[in-house]
């Protein structure tokens, strides 16, 4: 019975991890689309497509530290395993807040201006 739920758990990491690439992939393919085919007036095509392809990335590396994460804990939880998912939980996190502090150009902790969205 507890093999089976492994198998199980192991089936759902993958399939989240599945998803994080699949939404590397589509997203910016949704990012071209809304840039070739979207009419900015304000000229604004360049800075949409930017930021759309930034919320793909993001949103791919957590379903990816998602899926290693449930992996690690799942299978063999040794120390090695613990610490290669700290290490790409580092890299990923360093990714995800380089990749925001560039879209919105403040830190995520710093409070919105007004009229900022």
């Amino acid at each position: 019975m507890h093999e089976m739920i492994q198998e199980y758990i192991q089936y759902t990491a993958l399939a989240i991890e599945v998803a994080g690439v699949l939404v590397m992939i589509f997203g910016p393919v949704f990012a071209l689309w809304r840039y070739f085919f979207d009419k900015h007036e304000d000229g604004s095509s360049y800075r949409t497509f930017r930021h759309d392809l930034g919320k793909a990335i993001l949103l791919g590396l957590e379903f990816l530290v998602a899926g290693d994460i449930i992996a690690t804990v799942s299978t063999d939880p040794t120390m090695d395993n613990v610490l290669v998912l700290g290490i790409i939980v580092l890299i990923r996190t360093f990714l995800s807040l380089s990749l925001q502090v560039e879209l919105e150009g403040r830190w995520p902790w710093q409070k919105r201006t007004i009229g900022e969205k």
